[in-house]
């Protein structure tokens, strides 16, 4: 779960990356407002409605972030105080996406925790409440360089506070089969935890959730990633042609589907061959939740990739709609997080399906630019460790 949740806090690393050259710092911070915005909201409500912890209070908020691919554990370090039902504060005691622009300058650092986070953090938790508001005790550019926390906030609802309106493209958003995608319930009788009710606790221990629990959570996960890439493609198309918007979809997939694939590999501690290529495959976000990608693998002779035309994900015009006879780069990036000397090529194209098959060259590709971008981040070899114990946060009691 939390590589999972990392492996989609990084996709934006991979996209804005393509967007500084194509639309400039203040083109790259309008798109992540509005992608963040439409998404957040959708995904926030899902996972509440799986883990069954729908609420209007703050520290429904905050379970909210704990399962939210723009927190994942550790790299995103949350802490959270719960005052009362209307009042609460959370802090980042290390911030990896900080981390990541900081080096960049205070332009970027004020782009991101200043621009992009005041109305998406609100978009959020108004998800949960419309009535919420987060607001800022401190934030970056830090003062001192080394401040920590990296940053505060506070979480505030009130009836008077007026809601932000929708951004661009959220209705349509909220209408794609990603946003609905029926997924299999949690099974109450399963052994482990089948949901979130009971206090929130100071940090997430997947470990104590049941299988059909974790099964369903890895789905929502890789629902919130096809939402926020669509969310993505939506703000893109709106500043720019078509053909540019494809381009630079085609190699935001690529960066992340290379990254997350050579992450998942090493997570699971698989090897390098075909067969741990079929293991990856089978838990990518880019073809799963099963049933929503239309992906059908077939491992008992060449090792080949069935990608349906006519799928959920087709439809919403995501990741896997991106792929074609001419445009296999995202792919081949995906397969080369396992080994590099992977490549694709096509065996059959028509109305059904694109019919891909994997194949082993003599000597190593070089790593896509798509690739390489997306690992200028601290997430790419960022590790996590067991972790701490799972802690009730009794309202008012946990203080900095």
């Amino acid at each position: 779960m939390p590589e999972l949740l990392l492996c989609g806090h990084l996709i934006d690393r991979s996209g804005m990356a393509q967007l500084i050259g194509a639309l400039g710092r203040e083109g790259m911070t309008a798109v992540a407002i509005e992608e963040w915005a439409a998404a957040s909201p959708i995904y926030t409500r899902r996972m509440q409605d799986a883990l069954n912890f729908r609420g209007d209070s703050v520290e429904t908020i905050f379970k909210g972030l704990q399962f939210d691919i723009g927190a994942p554990p550790q790299f995103m370090d949350f802490r959270f105080r719960v005052d009362d039902h209307d009042h609460g504060e959370f802090w980042l005691d290390h911030c990896g996406a900080l981390m990541d622009v900081e080096v960049l300058g205070d332009e970027y650092v004020t782009a991101m925790c200043h621009d992009i986070e005041d109305p998406t953090f609100d978009a959020t938790a108004a998800a949960t409440n419309p009535h919420a508001q987060v607001r800022p005790i401190h934030r970056p550019p830090r003062r001192p360089p080394d401040r920590v926390p990296n940053c505060a906030w506070r979480v505030t609802i009130d009836p008077l506070y007026e809601p932000q309106s929708d951004p661009p493209h959220a209705e349509a958003l909220a209408e794609s089969h990603a946003a609905r995608f029926d997924l299999v319930p949690i099974d109450p009788a399963d052994s482990g935890r089948s949901d979130y009710t009971g206090p929130l606790l100071s940090d997430v221990r997947f470990a104590d959730f049941s299988a059909s629990a974790l099964v369903r959570i890895a789905d929502e996960i890789c629902l919130q990633q096809h939402l926020l890439t669509l969310g993505f493609t939506q703000a893109v198309r709106a500043r720019t042609t078509e053909a540019d918007a494809l381009a630079i979809g085609r190699r935001q997939f690529g960066g992340i589907a290379g990254l997350t694939a050579e992450r998942i590999r090493r997570a699971l501690g698989l090897g390098r061959d075909l067969e741990a290529l079929v293991h990856v495959l089978r838990v990518h976000p880019a073809v799963n939740p099963a049933g929503y990608g239309g992906v059908s693998i077939a491992a008992d002779g060449p090792l080949r990739l069935r990608i349906a035309q006519h799928s959920p994900a087709q439809a919403d015009g995501g990741w896997l709609s991106l792929l074609g006879p001419d445009h296999l780069d995202p792919l081949d990036a995906l397969v080369r997080g396992v080994d590099a000397r992977f490549y694709t090529s096509v065996v059959a194209a028509d109305e059904d399906a694109l019919t891909i098959q994997i194949d082993t060259a003599a000597t190593p590709f070089p790593e896509a630019t798509e690739v390489a971008l997306t690992r200028f981040s601290s997430g790419a070899n960022f590790q996590f460790n067991d972790g701490r114990i799972p802690l009730p946060l009794t309202v008012g009691v946990m203080r900095r």
